[in-house]
């Protein structure tokens, strides 16, 4: 069983259908994942043993000492493999003079980004995996795709992970029997009140494998977009980091370029860097992005971008675009090893759900796609090897509702509402002790009000709770600034560089 419909779980799941049955579960529509909305490429070294070596060593840089090197070097030395199975599979990345085209983005020290259709490469691959997936399933392969279904709990019997209840799209309960479950849910930017993420990234399966007794780890690290669209009343659209590769300058409300002042890589520096530059000049007014002045077709390399621009009546190379910082892209997640294993018997993770250490403390750009395909494919190889019975048949019982009443759907929203804002002042980009005890405060407060009943929303309201709890424990533990974790009041580096680990309610840091 795998939860979850974006790069990592169908990379999963076609290896899966070779060994059995897999059933492939998603909360809404199978298009409809992170994987979809990641703008920017997959960074993939495809020039040989050198680009392999910097590869890891940009990564191992990017992650401010926290990186697990077995991990990156897992991610990097298979990437080139698993991108060549998606070009066997028919995804379009961008070429040029029949070559791939390659773009450098930020803290790369080469130029290894594939993109496709200019800023929509996740989607490109979304719909390659998925049509192989059907195909698969059309000629008899042991594929089950089921839409809408949102997973409520796992199920454990005897310490071990054996299915999970689902909700499905008709309100109904059901618990469905497996031999062993992948995780590839996604993130939790949902979490907060600014984020790219689309409305389906709740942190479900963060949630429920710690409900189960799974560790987690790294929790206190989640990554802020340095440029997302900042207008009132617009949403928050991530302006890919593929801007500031082309050249794209950052300037404040003076019209200066300011980023010699924090990193000597300027917009190109890591991408706390540029988040905390913004948000420091963004105190004093607006801070935008400027291409005026680079000489290409921007609208050709850009059109996803460009056409969301144009409804609000601005252009790449004509305007100055209003940016700000907005939560992308969680490091931390289920604790896992490099082959995707749990600490809970029959459970795996891949993606971003999980935490491999493979980013350490602030992930290098365009590495999240790269995450799920090859931890997605790695994780299959280990379920299936470890498979508890040769018998890969899926049992669903459906199970009775809950009688003691829901929370009205308006009142559901409120409390979310109040949730992310509240994790946003005082969990996000900048914190200190005080705040974040005042957000422990509040989630405690929250807890008392907690949507009940069994429809999506209130499982997902309870989720991004435990989510934030699991966030703020760990950023008051760490009492020290690292990566996308930073604290005024700790602003340096502790000396020994730890993970951080959260299990049963216990927090511990280990090296």
């Amino acid at each position: 069983m795998v939860i979850g419909a974006g790069i990592a779980g169908l990379s999963a799941a076609i290896r899966l259908a070779t060994a059995g049955s897999v059933l492939v579960v998603t909360k809404e529509e199978l298009a409809e994942s992170n994987t979809a909305y990641a703008q920017g490429g997959i960074a993939v070294a495809m020039g040989g043993d050198e680009d392999v070596a910097l590869h890891l060593e940009d990564t191992i840089a990017a992650g401010d000492g926290l990186v697990n090197r077995d991990a990156a070097a897992m991610l990097v030395e298979q990437g080139p493999k698993r991108v060549e199975e998606l070009l066997a599979w028919g995804t379009a990345f961008d070429r040029e003079d029949g070559e791939l085209l390659r773009t450098r983005e930020g803290a790369h020290s080469l130029s290894r980004i594939l993109h496709a259709n200019g800023d929509a490469t996740g989607r490109e691959i979304a719909v390659s995996l998925l049509r192989h997936a059907r195909e698969m399933a059309a000629e008899g392969g042991r594929i089950e795709l089921m839409e809408w279904a949102t997973s409520v709990d796992l199920l454990v019997e005897d310490g071990r992970v054996v299915g999970a209840t689902l909700l499905d799209g008709e309100g109904g309960l059901r618990v469905v029997r497996s031999n062993a479950v992948l995780l590839a849910s996604g993130g939790a930017g949902q979490v907060y009140s600014d984020t790219t993420n689309p409305a389906v990234a709740t942190g479900d399966g963060i949630a429920m494998a710690y409900r189960a007794g799974a560790a987690v780890s790294d929790m206190e690290f989640y990554q802020f977009h340095p440029t997302a669209f900042s207008a009132a009343g617009a949403p928050r659209f991530l302006l890919s980091e593929a801007l500031r590769g082309e050249g794209a300058y950052l300037v404040n409300v003076k019209g200066e370029r300011f980023m010699e002042r924090y990193h000597p890589l300027l917009e190109l520096a890591p991408r706390d860097v540029v988040a905390r530059a913004i948000t420091s000049e963004g105190m004093d007014g607006p801070v935008y992005l400027d291409m005026r002045h680079v000489k290409k077709d921007l609208h050709a390399r850009f059109p996803g971008i460009s056409g969301f621009l144009a409804k609000h009546h601005l252009e790449l190379a004509r305007d100055l675009v209003p940016v700000r910082p907005a939560a992308h892209y969680f490091m931390g997640g289920v604790t896992t090893d490099v082959h995707g294993r749990t600490t809970l018997p029959g459970l795996y993770a891949a993606g971003e759900v999980a935490c491999t250490g493979v980013h350490g403390a602030n992930r290098l750009a365009s590495n999240s796609l790269l995450e799920g395909l090859v931890f997605g494919a790695l994780a299959a190889e280990t379920m299936i090897v470890e498979r508890n019975s040769p018998n890969t048949s899926h049992r669903s019982d459906a199970v009775p509702a809950e009688a003691n009443g829901s929370t009205s759907e308006a009142v559901t929203e409120r409390w979310i509402a109040e949730l992310r804002a509240m994790m946003w002042k005082y969990a996000g980009l900048l914190r200190d002790g005080d705040g974040l005890h005042e957000a422990k405060r509040q989630l405690e407060a929250l807890a008392v009000t907690k949507p009940r009943g069994i429809s999506r929303r209130a499982i997902e309201a309870r989720n991004l709770h435990i989510v934030a709890e699991l966030i703020v424990a760990a950023a008051l533990g760490r009492k020290e600034s690292r990566g996308a974790h930073y604290r005024s009041d700790f602003p340096m580096h502790d000396a020994s560089a730890k993970h951080s680990i959260m299990h049963e309610g216990k927090l511990r840091f280990v090296a």
